[in-house]
């Protein structure tokens, strides 16, 4: 059963930076993604980055490019997200989650393991 602790998140002031963790445990197999998604207060969540275990090929979405980088440490089995020159409207529950090959990464009720989640809060 794959499992993920999101760490890193908090309070950052607009122009600030952050960086989050997502460490995995109980994977299998390396034909999948990582992704991180987002969920702000009253809206639906949102892909930000995704990033293939094998191969470490990136995808950012485009609210985010130039700010955030996705990349991978497969010695410790964690995924990390830097974000740069964040934004108010960055604020939300940011959660690492699993998909496999093949998936539109828009499809996130097709995603097949979600952690926990951590909150990022960026005050103006």
């Amino acid at each position: 059963q794959l499992q993920f602790v999101e760490s890193g998140g908090g309070l950052v002031q607009a122009g600030g930076s952050l960086r989050l963790s997502c460490a995995a445990s109980g994977l299998t197999s390396s034909t999948y993604r990582i992704h991180w998604v987002r969920q702000a207060p009253g809206k639906e969540r949102e892909f930000v980055a995704g990033i293939r275990w094998s191969s470490g090929v990136t995808f950012i979405s485009d609210s985010v490019k130039g700010r955030f980088t996705i990349s991978k440490d497969n010695a410790k089995n964690t995924a990390y997200l830097q974000m740069n020159n964040l934004k108010p409207e960055d604020t939300a529950v940011y959660y690492c989650a699993a998909v496999r090959l093949g998936i539109p990464y828009t499809d996130l009720s097709a995603y097949n393991y979600w952690g926990q989640g951590t909150q990022v809060t960026v005050s103006s």
